[in-house]
C-alpha cells in the first residue's frame, strides 16, 4: 500500500497555488492549503485536531501580513522537525539562503518547475520520515518500559504510539485496570518531540475535588486558608511537555469546564488570580470507563470528550492476549527476580496451563501479583501450581492448549529462556523471518534480538 504524504501549501497566489496543487496531487500527495501565514496556523491547528498532520510544507516567502521568514519561525515551534521548502522570486534567492540558515530545508524559485517540485518535496519527505525514525528509536533506547507482547493487539498499540508520538494531538487511552494504560502513557511521551521535557502525571480519581483543582491550575498566596505562599500547579509544570490526566472519567463536571478551557485557549488561571497563564502542554487522558455512555448518562461533557478523543488508543486486556503469556511471564520473573533477589530458572507445564486457563481480571498488574507470590514462596528455582492462589490454581479445569501459544506442545518442566525461544521462533514464523518484523512484534529493540538469536543458536535462520 503506498505511503501516505500530508503537504501543507501557503502562498497568496490563487494561480500558482492551484497549480501547485494539481501537480502534487497527481504525484499521489495529499494537500492542505492557505492563502495566507495566518490562515495556515489555523490550517496546521485543524490537522492536529483531526490527526491529519503535514509532513512538509511548501511556503511562499513573500506575502502579506505573515511572510515566509515569520511563518518559518512559527512552524518550527509548533510542529518542530517538519521541513519547509521555500518558494521565492529568481531576484530573492539571498533571502531564501539566509533562511535555509535559520532551519528551512530548501527553497525553489517560482515558477516552480513541476519535476523539480516533486523531487525536493519527495527529499523533504524522506528526511521526515528519518527524523520521526530518530525519535522513535531515541524513545526505544531511553526507556525499558515497553509494552511486551507479539500478539495481534499489542501489535496495535505499538503502531499507534509510533503514530501519534510526534504529534501535538490529544490521545484517550482506554483500558480496564491493570492493562499498562501509564505505559502507553510514556511511551507517546518519549517518542513526542516533547521528550526532553517533563511528563507530569495526575491520577483524578485520587484526589478531592477542590484538592484536584489546586493541583491542576496551581494557586496565589491568599487563595484559601493555608496558602501561605504562590504555588505553580500541574500545567504550569508540564509546560513544554505532556499532562498525563488517568482516571479522566473522575473529573467533576465543575473540572471538566476548566480543562476544556485550557484545551481551547491554552491557558489557565490559578486559584485566587485574575491573570490568566499561557502553557503549551500536551493533554494525554486514560479511562477505564466507557465516556460514550458517560456522555449519554449527563456524566461527561460531550465537547470535553471530542477534544481528548482526537485520537483513542484501546489496550486489549490480558485475556484477549493470552498468547503473550509467555513473554510476559519470562520479562517479569526477571524483573522480579532482581527485585527480590531470587532466581526461577523453571516453570512447569501444569503451571503454565493455570496461567493461561485464568481470565485476569486485574490483567497484568494481577498477573504480576501472582508471579511475585510465587517467586517468593518458592523453596527452589522452579515454579508449580502448588505456588499459585486458588482462583488462579482452580482454573486448570478450564485450562487452554499452551501448544499453540508456544509453537510445541510441553510435556516436561520449562526454562524461562526455552520459553522465551519458542515465543521467537514463533514470532519468527509468523513474520517470514524478518529481523525488524520480528522485534517489532516481540516489543524489543532489533539489537536485543540478534543478542537473543545469538544466545540461542538461531542465528542461522
Amino acid at each position: 500500500m503506498t505511503e501516505e504524504r500530508v503537504v501543507l501549501v501557503v502562498d497568496d497566489e490563487p494561480g500558482h497555488r492551484l497549480m501547485v496543487r494539481a501537480v502534487l496531487e497527481d504525484d499521489g500527495w495529499t494537500v492542505l492549503d492557505a492563502s495566507s501565514g495566518e490562515r495556515a496556523l489555523t490550517v496546521l491547528a485543524e490537522a492536529t485536531e483531526s490527526g491529519t498532520l503535514p509532513d512538509v510544507a511548501l511556503v511562499d516567502m513573500k506575502m502579506p501580513g505573515m511572510d515566509g521568514m515569520q511563518l518559518l519561525k512559527e512552524l518550527q515551534m509548533r510542529r518542530q522537525g517538519m521541513p519547509v521548502v521555500l518558494l521565492t522570486a529568481f531576484g530573492s534567492v539571498g533571502s531564501a539562503v539566509d533562511a535555509m540558515k535559520r532551519g528551512a530545508f530548501d527553497y525553489l524559485t517560482k515558477p516552480a518547475d513541476n519535476e523539480e517540485l516533486t523531487v525536493v518535496l519527495g527529499k523533504a519527505f524522506e528526511y521526515h520520515k528519518l527524523v520521526r525514525e530518530n525519535v522513535r528509536l531515541k524513545a526505544e533506547v531511553g526507556g525499558d518500559l515497553k509494552f511486551i507482547g507479539a500478539s495481534p493487539g499489542v501489535e496495535r498499540v505499538r503502531d499507534l504510539i509510533a503514530q501519534a508520538g510526534p504529534s501535538e494531538a490529544t490521545v484517550l487511552i482506554l483500558g480496564q485496570s491493570g492493562t499498562g494504560k501509564e505505559l502507553v502513557a510514556e511511551g507517546l511521551h518519549r517518542a513526542s518531540n516533547r521528550a526532553s521535557r517533563p511528563l507530569i502525571k495526575v491520577n483524578c480519581a485520587a484526589l478531592p475535588d477542590d484538592l484536584l483543582e489546586s493541583e491542576l491550575f496551581g494557586y496565589e498566596k491568599g487563595a484559601f486558608t493555608g496558602a501561605v505562599k504562590d504555588k505553580p500547579g500541574r500545567f504550569q509544570l508540564a509546560d513544554g511537555g505532556t499532562l498525563f490526566l488517568d482516571e479522566i472519567g473522575e473529573m467533576p463536571g465543575a473540572l471538566q469546564a476548566k480543562l476544556l478551557r485550557v484545551l481551547q485557549e491554552k491557558t489557565i488561571e490559578p486559584l485566587g488570580s485574575v491573570k490568566t497563564v499561557k502553557v503549551d502542554t500536551r493533554i494525554i487522558a486514560a479511562t477505564n470507563r466507557d465516556l460514550k455512555r458517560e456522555v449519554e448518562a449527563g456524566r461527561f461533557r460531550e465537547d470535553l470528550y471530542y477534544r481528548l478523543a482526537v485520537l483513542e488508543i484501546r489496550i486489549p486486556p490480558l485475556c484477549e492476549r493470552k498468547e503473550d503469556l509467555p513473554l510476559l511471564v519470562s520479562f517479569l520473573m526477571r524483573k522480579l527476580g532482581n527485585k527480590n533477589n531470587k532466581i526461577i530458572r523453571t516453570v512447569t507445564p501444569a503451571f503454565l496451563d493455570a496461567l493461561s486457563g485464568y481470565d485476569w481480571p486485574g490483567n497484568v498488574r494481577e498477573l504480576e501479583n501472582v508471579l511475585e507470590r510465587a517467586l517468593i514462596l518458592s523453596r527452589s528455582d522452579a515454579l508449580g501450581p502448588d505456588l499459585l492462589p486458588p482462583q488462579v490454581a482452580g482454573a486448570r479445569e478450564a485450562v487452554v492448549d499452551m501448544a499453540p501459544v508456544y509453537g510445541h506442545a510441553m510435556t516436561s518442566p520449562a526454562s524461562l529462556e526455552e520459553a522465551e525461544k519458542l515465543a521467537i521462533l514463533r514470532a519468527l514464523e509468523e513474520n517470514g523471518n524478518h529481523r525488524e518484523r520480528t522485534a517489532d512484534a516481540l516489543g524489543i529493540s532489533r539489537r536485543t534480538l540478534q543478542y537473543k538469536l545469538k544466545k540461542f543458536g538461531l542465528t542461522r535462520r
